[in-house]
């Protein structure tokens, strides 16, 4: 019997563990995902649009739920512009569910890739429940190395989405879904409960494991607000 508290001690710092390596992995995905679109030729998210948005949202493998019927759920991270212009905040954790996800209906993931564009978006994403469409106006973004001249509507929504299904990438409206902070992610990568605006508003270290994402983004956003 007194073999049973040590036993249950180590599989809760083994689970302690897989839990932040399964945030971290989940960081390195997002880092990924971002590159991957950044860098085809000719399709990926203009340049002049990252370096113009506040915050950007990342969710690598957006899976298909079963629970509800054409329903999705996914895990990744946000990251906002430091209030002095240089660099990106620490990633926060948010989970993004349901929604419509246009042509990618049926595949088994999607990459999902949300451009906050001005400050009225950015304090609505940090709300407790934000519902893309609803709460803030969406739009599917252009996709090419520049956003051109007949993309002025488009330019006008406060969150711009993109979405990667398959090989195929595209500016997608997810209309309908909702994001919300990631708390346990959250208390995996910074061991305490911390708070998305807390994280975003420079109030709290990025982790090593945040460094990949903050990298691709400083890389093809040099532009300071």
């Amino acid at each position: 019997m007194k073999f049973i508290p040590v036993a249950l001690i180590c599989l809760s710092a083994g689970t302690m563990l897989a839990a932040d390596k399964d945030a971290a992995v989940r960081l390195q995905n997002a880092a990924t995902t971002l590159s991957e679109i950044m860098s085809a030729p000719d399709k990926g998210i203009p340049q002049d649009l990252l370096e113009s948005a506040h915050c950007v949202v990342v969710v690598p493998g957006l899976k298909k739920g079963a629970f509800i019927v054409g329903g999705k759920y996914g895990r990744g991270f946000m990251t906002c512009r430091r209030a002095s212009g240089t660099g990106w905040s620490a990633p926060a954790g948010v989970k993004v569910e349901g929604g419509s996800f246009g042509f990618q209906i049926g595949g088994q993931e999607t990459d999902a890739v949300m451009l906050v564009m001005n400050e009225k978006g950015a304090q609505k994403l940090l709300e407790s429940k934000f519902t893309l469409g609803g709460d803030a106006s969406v739009a599917a973004g252009p996709v090419g190395r520049s956003s051109s001249a007949n993309t002025d509507l488009k330019m006008t929504a406060e969150i711009l989405t993109y979405s990667r299904a398959r090989g195929v990438f595209a500016g997608v409206s997810l209309d309908g879904a909702t994001l919300r902070p990631d708390e346990e992610a959250n208390e995996e990568l910074y061991h305490e409960k911390v708070s998305n605006r807390d994280i975003v508003m420079g109030k709290i270290k990025a982790p090593p494991a945040a460094d990949p994402l903050r990298a691709q983004l400083n890389k093809y956003s040099r532009h300071e607000k």
